[in-house]
């Protein structure tokens, strides 16, 4: 329970994979000569993406390997605050935060691939083993992500991930995604993370081993983004959501549909 808050905004925002997860669909059996049928084959329906189109660039992007010194610069322009910017890794910024993104929505996302150092201090809890439950002051934890949440500019932060689109395509790709598309991915993120459930505190635990899970199976089965909203607080949830409505309201006005032929 030691992940940050800012994997809900910075993440999302410039948005924040690592080794790519793969869906193996359940193998069938194979019919018997004297029952296969020749069917003919129809064309894949062409996949509809949400395209964002990055204007060109003046001056020219820096190569993907070579970008983490403009990207800290621009993200020192967004937080404005030399004391949160502390907070950032500063190495491999582009990819950390693409691998971040794909993982949002899955059950797990390593600390490895973090954009952002771990909140401080340990996961506070009150109560006993009858009645364990998150401990309010657990909230105070993530206040410096709240804060970078309160203070960046979503219309600004949109438009610098347009303007640096093409490194997040790259670094996706990089990943193990060659024909797909990363704004996809990031629209499926903010979908998830804007449905976590607006928590009812206090919020129940359990302790099966060593970590803390919540008592609720509902709660529990929720994907890592959401169960990172969920642990940061009821007003911190709230903060989070509310600058993830910015982002995406934002964003829609930079995308259109745009039908992509053998795009699988």
């Amino acid at each position: 329970m030691k992940k940050s808050v800012l994997i809900a905004v910075v993440a999302v925002f410039i948005l924040g994979g690592l080794a790519a997860y793969f869906y193996w669909p359940h193998s069938q059996p194979k019919p018997e000569p004297a029952e296969m049928q020749v069917v003919p084959s129809l064309p894949p329906e062409p996949e509809v993406r949400q395209v964002i189109e990055t204007p060109p660039m003046s001056p020219p992007l820096p190569a993907l390997a070579d970008s983490d010194n403009f990207m800290l610069d621009a993200l020192a322009g967004l937080v404005n605050n030399k004391s949160l910017m502390k907070l950032f890794h500063t190495e491999r910024i582009i990819h950390n935060i693409v691998a971040t993104i794909d993982n949002l929505p899955r059950r797990r996302a390593p600390m490895r691939v973090m954009p952002v150092e771990e909140a401080p201090g340990k996961f506070a809890t009150a109560g006993d083993e009858s009645g364990l439950t998150i401990s309010p002051k657990n909230a105070a934890r993530y206040t410096p992500y709240v804060r970078i949440a309160e203070a960046v500019d979503a219309r600004k932060l949109v438009e610098l991930y347009v303007r640096l689109y093409p490194l997040f395509q790259q670094s996706y790709e990089g990943l193990g995604y060659p024909k797909k598309y990363f704004n996809d991915r990031l629209m499926v993120v903010l979908d998830d993370l804007l449905a976590a459930p607006d928590i009812q505190e206090p919020v129940k635990l359990v302790q099966p081993g060593v970590l803390y899970l919540f008592a609720d199976p509902d709660l529990e089965g929720r994907s890592i983004g959401q169960r990172i909203l969920m642990r940061t607080g009821g007003k911190n949830e709230a903060i989070i959501k509310g600058k993830l409505r910015e982002i995406k309201q934002e964003l829609m006005l930079h995308l259109h549909e745009k039908k992509v032929e053998g795009a699988g």
